[in-house]
């Protein structure tokens, strides 16, 4: 369902040619946006005001939206436990293809946030992301209280190592899903930054933690807007050699009629 209280972040166009009717256009944020992902037994009300402290931080970097669902069950009465082994993923495939249209309808998104279930979905989703098997293409996601999904179908999902920048973020006291569950995900991912916390299961967001998001989030903002630089450049460099291969296909046109009509004005003097 989509949460028609989630901010609209401010944006700018900037033109990347010579003249308004030719440039290509490329949008750039001043923040970049996250697509949020709640734990299970959560809805996007519910996790919104979780993160209420964390929006605070967050803001000047980055838009948090968020997405309801509960996700999947991993166990045949249709429950879920995040330290269940070699169960099924009754439900997956559907909330699958919910977070795909998010991401295509409320985009455009840069990142992923997800908590417990949430974030153990977002690891999956940059395991199908990096083998392509999904439309969403993060660039970086911030995991709290994460863990490796036990269900047999996802194993594929954890056969390579992710190098999108994500954040990992656990209680040392968490019970349900311990420190060492969230470390194993990150394991799984090459560049990594942890946040450790001395609570238990709930996404810590107090005065302690501020720095390490508002310092992850603009170091994500800063690779973006260079990423749309770049974009903007070559779609410049593309349109100008566009531009000189016509004036080069004109003067060619234009010295061939040339030749043409010389031609032609000296097989009539001949005749004379």
């Amino acid at each position: 369902m989509t949460n028609n209280e989630s901010e609209t972040a401010g944006s700018s166009r900037a033109s990347s040619g010579a003249s308004a009717s030719s440039a290509a256009k490329v949008e750039i944020t001043d923040k970049v946006r996250v697509l949020c992902l709640h734990g299970y037994r959560q809805d996007a009300d519910s996790f919104k005001n979780k993160l209420g402290s964390f929006r605070k931080f967050a803001e000047p970097s980055a838009e948090p939206v968020e997405q309801q669902r509960s996700w999947w069950a991993n166990k045949d009465d249709g429950t879920f436990k995040g330290t269940n082994k070699s169960g099924p993923a009754y439900g997956f495939q559907e909330s699958l293809r919910v977070v795909e249209e998010a991401w295509k309808s409320q985009g455009p998104f840069q990142g992923l946030l997800g908590f417990s279930q949430g974030a153990c979905f977002v690891g999956l989703i940059c395991g199908l992301a990096k083998k392509k098997l999904t439309s969403i293409r993060p660039e970086f996601a911030v995991l709290s209280s994460g863990f490796i999904s036990g269900s047999l179908v996802h194993m594929s999902a954890y056969e390579e190592r992710i190098t999108i920048p994500t954040l990992h973020v656990y209680g040392l006291s968490d019970e349900i899903i311990p420190k060492d569950m969230s470390e194993s995900l990150a394991a799984h991912f090459k560049n990594v930054e942890v946040l450790e916390h001395s609570g238990g299961h709930y996404f810590p967001a107090t005065a302690q933690q501020k720095q390490t998001y508002i310092n992850f989030f603009q170091d994500r903002l800063q690779e973006y807007l260079e990423h749309l630089e770049l974009q903007q450049s070559s779609n410049a460099s593309f349109i100008d050699s566009a531009e000189q291969d016509e004036g080069a296909v004109t003067d060619a046109n234009d010295a061939e009629v040339a030749a043409v009509t010389a031609a032609a004005g000296s097989g009539m003097d001949d005749s004379d």
